[in-house]
């Protein structure tokens, strides 16, 4: 019997030719999560076991998977990797665990995360770092750090992370996994713990596309309980996966590969170009003139909203509160204690940002130009399919190596945050691994909103160029 190893396909496979059980994988993969999953430090809490159930007519029946610990799950801890909500125990479960319930997915437990998401490197655990099982000195990057670390090392067939700056796509990109975040509102975002209400975006992270796309099928559509959901229909994902690229004409940024770029990046991300080229698209080079622009808007934004969403968690009814004189000294000690020092960060820029006097000249005007940065994607796609380029700048780096400087960390994400602040559908596939660290590259494909096909059936054409 083969224990572990198994995409979604491959798996249904060996459950139709009754191979292997569904209770025996999900017991196979529980044991590697207790065995491998402890070194790398993915997982925060496993779930009590197999569920049994009756039938078969799901894709995803008896599949074994791993949820981000920021979303809900009900009867279970959701930390959001932070102390502040370290007894925490959900109600009720987030919309994706319960659509992934109904489809009889077996949930393995919850992964390691970045402090409420704010990390590009999963460093900033409460619970301590993730580590890249490509190479444990590395980082798997973040925030969704042991969802990627956890598909990677095969602790679990497919896992669902969180993207609000591009938490989904870096850390595929740097384990050389497939990570897709969808357009704003595909997926509910109900029983998320949220970071940034107007960018965070609930995918995939998986061993294949298709695999990405068969998730897809079951996590997406309106929900009644998220107003942010969007009303338009769910077609198959997996319909155009094998359509090839033929005709179709892709953008190529030029602000894209420019300064700060690797050169084995580069390197990599430009096969794939000629390789979709030679298979029959239309290689176009297109502008996205406000993209310098994006971080810097993107880091006013997010701490916004992070300043205004995490003000509810005052340690009092987990735990953390001290006796005090005045309840200012309870928040003080408690958040003092409760949050680390990234989230600490970001809280005092967005409440600054959001203070009297500055409004103005800081969120609004961020705002404005966020509006800049939406419009370069629209008019883009008015003459190309889709868009492509790197997902990160670099390939993993050194744990410690650039968590003394923020800024460093934060530009990691300048080839992702756009895609968020514009609320566009993306992908991260790999294209081979680098020249000079031997570690993976990943390629981003961009579509316009609600184009998860189209950037799928360009993902497949990329991963069949086998790079």
């Amino acid at each position: 019997m083969r224990a572990t190893g198994y995409t979604i396909g491959s798996l249904r496979k060996a459950f139709a030719k009754k191979e292997v059980s569904a209770a025996e994988i999900y017991d196979a993969y529980a044991k590697r999560i207790g065995g491998e999953g402890k070194k790398l430090n993915a997982f925060l809490s496993v779930s009590d076991g197999f569920v049994p159930y009756e039938r078969e007519s799901s894709p995803l029946a008896g599949v074994p998977y791993a949820a981000k610990d920021n979303m809900l799950v009900a009867g279970g801890v959701s930390t959001a990797g932070s102390r502040i909500l370290e007894k925490y125990v959900a109600s009720y479960d987030a919309t994706v665990i319960a659509r992934l319930r109904a489809a009889d997915a077996q949930l393995l437990g919850k992964t390691n995360m970045d402090e409420f998401a704010m990390g590009s490197s999963g460093e900033n655990s409460a619970y301590g770092p993730v580590r890249n099982p490509l190479d444990t000195s590395r980082v798997p990057g973040g925030s969704s750090a042991g969802s990627a670390a956890a598909v990677a090392a095969d602790l679990c067939v497919f896992s669902l992370g969180s993207d609000t700056g591009g938490s989904i796509r870096q850390p595929a990109s740097l384990c050389g996994i497939v990570g897709l975040k969808p357009t704003y509102g595909r997926v509910s975002r109900h029983g998320l713990i949220a970071l940034a209400s107007s960018l965070d975006q609930i995918g995939p992270l998986t061993k294949t596309v298709r695999d990405a796309a068969e998730v897809m099928n079951v996590i997406s559509g309106e929900d009644a309980m998220d107003a942010t959901s969007a009303p338009v229909p769910v077609a198959d994902h997996t319909e155009t996966l094998d359509a090839g690229v033929a005709g179709m004409k892709i953008g190529v940024p030029k602000e894209y590969f420019g300064r700060g770029l690797s050169e084995e990046v580069d390197e990599r991300v430009r096969a794939a170009i000629d390789g979709l080229s030679n298979a029959g698209a239309d290689i176009v080079e297109v502008s996205l003139p406000h993209t310098p622009y994006a971080l810097a808007v993107y880091y006013i934004v997010l701490p916004s909203e992070a300043s205004a969403n995490l003000a509810r968690f005052d340690g009092i009814r987990y735990g953390l509160s001290k006796k005090a004189d005045a309840i200012l000294d309870v928040y003080t000690s408690s958040r003092a204690k409760g949050f680390g020092p990234e989230p600490a960060r970001r809280i005092l820029l967005g409440t600054y940002a959001l203070s009297a006097g500055y409004f103005d000249a800081y969120y609004l005007q961020a705002q404005r130009v966020r509006a800049l940065v939406r419009k370069d994607f629209d008019d883009a796609f008015r003459s190309v399919d889709v868009i492509v380029g790197p997902t990160s700048p670099t390939t993993a780096f050194k744990l410690g190596e650039r968590t003394a400087d923020p800024l460093a960390m934060y530009l990691s994400d300048v080839y992702t945050v756009p895609v968020n602040l514009a609320g566009v559908p993306a992908i991260s596939v790999p294209c081979g691994n680098g020249a000079a660290s031997g570690l993976p590259v990943g390629f981003q494909v961009i579509g316009p909103m609600f184009g998860e096909q189209k950037v799928l059936q360009v993902a497949s054409a990329v991963e069949r160029l086998g790079l």
